[in-house]
């Protein structure tokens, strides 16, 4: 029922896409020192494995109770599976305070392995996934930033012992995104095309729902359907299949996404501790760029993004988004 909402039939032009039989492995990181700040979502590192379509000798890759769930849900189409481990760190405004402000956004550090299958025609991608981990001192996320800090010689961050408390997470989520070509002779230049996209998720790290769209510029935009981001932000997620042996796009897009629960600023349920007011509709727009060279991806995204709390004390936060996928 939770993915029935996304389950909207392709078109009758639709088709499978190629078959696809290289994995492919994605390195991924999230940091606001671009925009020369150390607060909020301060920093996140991703690393993803993503399956093949077919194995190769072009039969079925993945289990059946798999693709037959797929096909279930949304139809004919191409399987994969991906699979990532992520963190993801978050802190005030002033990290020199040893005891931190109690109206700023709390130190809290994510760590969350996640699978998800994906499902592909030419003209779509649907993702149904499931995350859990652990928010809080055991993600060892002070760990990572104080141990950077000290690396590079800058000031550790002081307030992570008033951290929000460790407990268990988890999180269902879905999302689809479409991609609809706006040059009437697509692979003769330079092409247009827009990727609309939904997504939504229930759990106990986050409740949400979200809509947003790219605009993108380039040759071979059929490769993929949009650089990857860490959820929750837009994400056409790893998977790409290079349509020409160099494609490229520069693109700008937005979304909008509202909140019923972020345990990373609503803090731990059922005990006082650190937590700020929830801002319940956040904005992001971002631009950026994609490069597909001999089955080697590298992407940019440069988001900023609305208040996420009540009383934050700063305008639009940004942050930059790099990503690079390498196919096997």
């Amino acid at each position: 029922m939770f993915a029935s909402i996304f389950c909207i039939s392709a078109s009758a032009g639709a088709t499978l896409p190629p078959p696809d039989p290289d994995s492919i492995l994605t390195i991924k990181t999230e940091n606001d020192v671009i925009a020369h700040t150390d607060q909020n979502y301060t920093a996140g590192l991703r690393l993803g494995w993503t399956s093949p379509s077919v194995d190769r000798a072009g039969g079925q890759f993945l289990p059946s109770m798999l693709t037959d769930l797929g096909e279930l849900v949304w139809g004919p189409g191409r399987q994969r599976m991906s699979l990532d481990l992520s963190n993801t760190i978050y802190t005030p405004k002033d990290t020199d305070l040893t005891i931190p402000d109690p109206r700023d956004r709390p130190y809290a550090g994510v760590l969350l392995a996640t699978a998800s299958l994906l499902h592909d025609t030419t003209t779509s991608r649907s993702v149904i996934g499931f995350s859990v981990g652990v928010l809080g001192p055991s993600a060892r996320s002070s760990d990572i930033q104080n141990g950077w800090h000290e690396l590079i010689g800058e000031d550790t961050a002081k307030g992570w012992d008033y951290q929000i408390k460790d407990m268990p997470i988890a999180e269902a989520f879905v999302g689809k995104v479409w991609r609809f070509g706006l040059t009437p002779n697509p692979g003769t230049g330079i092409d247009f095309d827009v990727l609309p996209s939904v997504a939504a998720g229930v759990g106990t790290l986050r409740n949400f729902a979200q809509v947003g769209f790219q605009l993108r510029v380039g040759q071979g935009l059929d490769s993929d359907f949009g650089t990857a981001r860490i959820r929750v932000g837009l994400s056409g997620a790893d998977a790409y299949t290079p349509t020409r042996e160099f494609a490229w796009y520069l693109f700008a897009g937005a979304n909008g996404r509202a909140l019923a629960w972020d345990a990373t600023l609503d803090g731990n349920p059922f005990r006082y501790g650190p937590h700020v007011s929830r801002q319940p509709f956040v904005g992001e727009v971002e631009v950026g760029f994609a490069v597909i060279y001999k089955g080697v991806r590298l992407t940019y995204t440069h988001v900023a993004q609305t208040q996420s709390f009540h009383g934050q004390r700063s305008g639009w936060f940004q942050f930059g988004s790099i990503a690079a996928g390498v196919r096997f």
